[in-house]
């Protein structure tokens, strides 16, 4: 279904990418179209939904031009968020995805914060998330906040782009978790980050979405965990090839996030990943120095390898 209703080009491209999420898709386009800013287009990607997702987002764009509904076969969340991307003419794209849900004054927070601060990415803070604390950094400083996962972390959703960023930056189109590689990219080729941590966007990891085992553990398999720990070894190289001199600070989340897994797998008996976790333990035991060592390592990574490695 084209757009003909937009005739000069949005402030801000609002992407969505819907699969099967009837009993949910309603409910964020009824979000945006709340929203107080209300110089957009919605650009929904029904990325071959079986169920009426698509029939809702149609029925929704009949009563307003701003959103445009893009029906396609079955595909990544990558490749349908490149599809929605092609498709967009605003100056900033966000980002929401459909079983989530957002604040009414969520794009005109972010949309502010960029423009006073002229900047190329803003961000907010989400549920989990919720700090009143204001930032310009430059790209290495908002890369090392982002990979501490404390105040935001690589989801799309909770961030506005220049949308100049992504002449150089696309989703991967295979996989399920390029956006812990893609984020560090996109945050690199920026030259201010403003960040604002109040939460206007809230994530529902419900049973069936894609990062729901982050909440809920007892969900994490082996296929899963080892999609995660590629993407996080790729990222820790190319980071260290882009910032050469924070090589060992990088090396740090890695192993950061591989003890964390040891601990998760075995505390909560993990047996479909109990493999893989043996592996990380002996790559731990081999780098266990340099981690144990290291200026940023928490007590309570020290106590898991005191535990777990030794």
């Amino acid at each position: 279904m084209e757009n003909m209703g937009i005739k000069n080009a949005p402030e801000i491209s609002v992407i969505m990418l819907t699969y099967n999420r009837e009993n949910f898709v309603g409910r964020m386009i009824d979000c945006i179209l709340k929203q107080t800013f209300q110089d957009f287009e919605f650009i929904i990607v029904d990325n071959g939904s079986a169920d009426r997702s698509g029939e809702i987002a149609d029925h929704y764009a009949e009563k307003d031009p701003r959103i445009c509904v893009i029906h396609r076969q079955r595909g990544n969340i990558g490749s349908g968020r490149n599809a929605g991307l092609d498709a967009a003419k605003g100056k900033y794209i966000a980002f929401v995805d459909d079983d989530d849900i957002c604040d009414p004054d969520f794009l005109e927070f972010l949309y502010d914060l960029v423009e006073e601060s002229q900047a190329d990415i803003a961000i907010c803070g989400a549920t989990w998330s919720n700090i009143d604390d204001k930032r310009l950094m430059n790209a290495e400083q908002a890369i090392e906040m982002l990979l501490w996962r404390k105040n935001y972390n690589v989801a799309f959703p909770t961030k506005l782009f220049q949308r100049e960023l992504f002449s150089e930056n696309r989703f991967l189109e295979t996989g399920k978790y390029d956006d812990i590689y893609l984020m560090p990219k996109m945050i690199a080729s920026a030259q201010k980050i403003a960040y604002h941590g109040l939460s206007k966007y809230h994530f529902d990891r419900h049973e069936n979405n894609n990062s729901a085992w982050t909440q809920n553990h007892q969900l994490l398999d082996a296929e899963t965990l080892k999609e995660y720990l590629e993407v996080y070894w790729d990222r820790t190289l190319w980071l260290s090839e882009k910032f050469p001199e924070s090589t060992d600070k990088w090396q740090y989340f890695s192993w950061s996030f591989m003890i964390s897994m040891v601990e998760k797998v075995t505390r909560l008996k993990l047996q479909d990943c109990y493999k893989i976790r043996d592996r990380l333990i002996a790559e731990l035991k081999e780098n266990y120095d340099e981690f144990y060592h290291c200026p940023w390592i928490l007590e309570k990574e020290k106590e898991w390898i005191n535990c777990y490695i030794l």
